[in-house]
């Protein structure tokens, strides 16, 4: 029988060390880095010609995040981040994973490797083939792959015992395609990375406001009053937005920042485009920092609200916006009154702050009319997740902060082109419009039943109702909660295939047979048939961009995601009307039937080749809210966090280090946080290191607690810390395997990856 290989990553350390948490972000060490990771991996003169190309209206759209590039005039320095260089660096690297590397490796001794230490051993050349009680892949060509797939989707019972799994690098153009074959073929099983970390934000703002994505574009920032980030690290994952933030205090706004760590990025920036200011100290960023306490994020708005409340009845028409509320929104007498039943100590109290700093934080909002609150995951993943966004929004109403220049919503999405794929149609509940119109467009009958998300499709292939399993893009053991039972639950499936770049963990967790089918990069030239080509994007706040790649492939064996959607599609449907290799061969024919079955894309190949591209429609940048549920943008009525810790329990919520972008992990160093050359920590609290015994450096298991269920991680180091009083957070993937899968935000269903209940255990070194 073949041992199983590690799905969680290997429980070594790397030698920490520890230095002085800097006092501002980005700057000369932010440029010196994303270089040094350039020279490393690209070289010096490739790594010019790329970083030139790096968000230019002419060149390739950032494979990192998603936050938007300027309408305008762009930056010929540096249009990109730290983090995005580094993106850029793994990407067009010059090390090679061949077929010779895989048969002098077996699945096992690659799981020994961390996913850093894998991730450095470079791209993936030749598609891979791992045959059933095997322990090394073997090459195997493109056609031989397409039809094993095909083959095996047309041997199972139903399409629904099959899961097609996107993450948000994928084109609109790939997307797109992958939609449509995906539904012809007779499912609605597309689970996405959104289900994991922006599901919450869709949810609570299409029941509220009609649209599931934000309101606000990059130019509001310049025109704010207010900005409340919320939940977000932006000086890590989006250190762009540090710039945005930086204009509104230049223009006179203020910055309220709400998180349960101090972020060196929120406190002072220096702009890493203006070399004249390296050597000086920065700009200052939060007026005012809240320290919340895990979760306490709707006891902190409710509490607001509440002192906001108060300031309106003693004089009526000076805090809220009266006119807007009585003409746009509905169920604003109920909020009220629910609002009034809460006590104000009793919030307080929940969110680990002082009474003064809550009604600080009241006075500045109530000051001023036009407000952006900003969020990412730290709002998203509980259970009360929709919660946290339905009360933000409740608070935008109010003030009449929804649809003028300078104020609105703004969730910061997280993998460029995430927003994008969800437009194209990757969702597990497609609404009927928009299969009617595929439907007409392409003369086949979509189907009608809802499909799996992420934690429902783990839950399917665990208890074996699917059977079938394919990745586009992404790492999905080491994104996913509760690694052990997601292991599991791949190695149920008769086939596993993960569309891919790099080698990753998820390619070590194999069905009983699995494939390696690998892709082209954005930095890469995309010829087909037609011609070279190029792909669309859309960022975090609405533009659709094309995105043109500059390098040569690195092997002759690779091919685009939507040759291999098409090559999939080939080999599985016998009657498809679809002409697929042509499709694939002009992605002009791709954008056709996207402007012919999706809204906003009105002379899609025209306007898309437009410098700078075009933004698509946004019904409450423009107060619309017809399209609500009742017609009007919506005031809800939401819950506190439910956790109720013993003494000896803690909230754990992961996060990500410096050196690392969602899966991907660039370096070993957390500079921000002083903490360098390893991953496996936890930060606590030093009252709570106090009281349970805990020194500095002491060596720890983590065990988490759900519904009677136990799950534990090994050797961790504790790290004292500024975080609030039962409070910890830790590394991921490290620690997805303590994130139970059945633990879920109501309504979304995204995992709760933010509030894990823990015990911390000494161990003997």
């Amino acid at each position: 029988m073949t041992k199983k290989t590690i799905a969680q990553p290997p429980e070594k350390f790397t030698g920490i060390k520890e230095t002085t948490i800097p006092l501002s972000a980005v700057g000369f060490k932010a440029v010196k880095s994303a270089l040094t990771h350039m020279k490393n991996e690209v070289g010096i003169m490739r790594s010019i010609g790329l970083l030139a190309k790096l968000n230019q209206k002419d060149g390739f759209d950032c494979p990192g995040c998603a936050w938007p590039d300027p309408d305008e005039k762009r930056s010929f320095l540096a249009e990109y981040c730290e983090n995005g260089a580094k993106a850029v660096a793994e990407e067009a690297t010059k090390n090679r994973v061949s077929p010779l590397f895989f048969a002098s490796h077996s699945i096992n001794e690659l799981g020994l490797l961390s996913d850093y230490e894998l991730g450095k051993k470079g791209r993936v050349t030749q598609p891979m083939f791992l045959r059933e009680g095997a322990t090394h892949y073997e090459p195997i060509e493109w056609d031989d792959a397409f039809q094993r797939i095909g083959k095996t989707l047309n041997g199972l019972n139903s399409p629904d015992e099959a899961i097609f799994y996107t993450s948000g690098r994928t084109s609109n153009e790939a997307a797109y395609l992958y939609q449509l074959f995906v539904r012809q073929y007779g499912t609605n099983n597309l689970p996405d990375c959104s289900n994991m970390c922006h599901e919450s934000s869709g949810s609570a703002l299409v029941e509220t406001l009609g649209i599931g994505k934000g309101s606000v574009t990059l130019d509001d920032f310049k025109h704010a009053d207010l900005v409340i980030v919320m939940g977000q690290n932006p000086g890590t994952n989006h250190p762009r937005m540090l710039t945005a933030l930086g204009e509104t205090k230049e223009h006179g706004g203020k910055i309220i920042s709400v998180n349960p760590l101090p972020e060196v990025g929120l406190k002072n920036f220096t702009h890493p485009q203006n070399p004249l200011k390296w050597l000086g100290k920065g700009n200052d960023l939060s007026d005012l920092f809240l320290q919340v306490r895990i979760n306490g994020d709707v006891a902190l708005l409710k509490a607001i609200l509440i002192l906001l409340n108060k300031k309106e009845k003693l004089n009526p028409g000076s805090v809220f916006d009266g006119e807007f509320i009585q003409k746009q929104t509905l169920g604003y007498d109920a909020f009220i009154t629910d609002l009034e039943q809460y006590d104000l100590i009793d919030l307080v109290y929940q969110t680990g702050l002082t009474l003064a700093e809550i009604e600080e934080a009241a006075d500045m909002i109530a000051a001023n009319k036009k407000i952006i609150v900003c969020w990412a995951m730290g709002l998203t993943q509980h259970k009360n997740g929709v919660d946290n966004i339905r009360e933000v929004v409740n608070l935008l109403l109010l003030m009449g902060s929804i649809g003028k220049q300078g104020a609105g919503t703004c969730p910061v999405r997280g993998h460029s082109n995430v927003q994008g794929d969800r437009t194209m149609g990757i969702y597990e509940k497609p609404s009927n419009a928009f299969l009617d119109a595929l439907d007409s467009h392409f003369q086949f009958q979509s189907p009608r039943k809802h499909g799996y998300d992420v934690v429902e499709a783990i839950e399917a292939m665990h208890e074996k109702k699917a059977r079938f399993f394919l990745g586009m893009g992404g790492n999905f053991i080491s994104a996913t909660p509760d690694t052990e039972v997601t292991a599991e639950a791949l190695r149920n499936c008769d086939l596993t295939v993960h569309i891919s770049t790099k080698i990753n963990r998820s390619h070590l967790i194999p069905g009983k047979e699995a494939l390696i089918l690998p892709c082209l990069g954005r930095t890469e030239k995309d010829i087909q048939l037609s011609g070279e080509q190029f792909v669309s994007v859309e960022n975090s706040m609405g533009v659709v961009s094309k995105s043109v790649g500059h390098l040569e492939p690195l092997s002759d064996y690779l091919k685009s995601e939507t040759a291999i959607v098409a090559g999939i599609a080939n080999a599985t449907l016998q009657n498809s009307k679809v002409n697929w290799t042509a499709m694939a061969g002009n992605y002009d024919l791709i954008r056709e039937a996207i402007e012919a079955t999706i809204p906003g894309f009105e002379n899609f190949n025209e306007r898309v080749r437009i410098s700078g591209g075009f933004y698509l429609p946004n019904n409450a940048r423009n107060n619309d809210f017809s399209v609500t549920y009742t017609g009007k943008a919506n005031f809800t009525i939401n819950q506190v966090s439910d956790i109720m810790l013993k003494k000896d329990q803690y909230l754990m919520m992961t996060i990500r280090t410096h050196d690392q972008y969602n899966t991907t992990i660039y370096g070993l160093d957390d500079r921000y946080r002083g903490i360098l050359n390893e991953r496996r920590v936890v930060f606590m609290n030093q009252d709570d290191m106090n009281d349970a015994g805990l020194k500095h450096h002491d060596l720890v298991d983590l065990v988490s607690h759900f519904e009677g269920q136990e799950r534990r991680a090994e050797q961790f180091l504790v790290i004292p810390y500024s975080i609030p009083r039962q409070c910890t957070a830790t590394y991921f993937p490290e620690t997805n395997v303590l994130v139970p899968l059945l633990s879920t935000a109501r309504i979304s269903n995204t995992p709760t990856s933010k509030t894990v209940v823990i015990t911390v255990h000494r161990r003997e070194k």
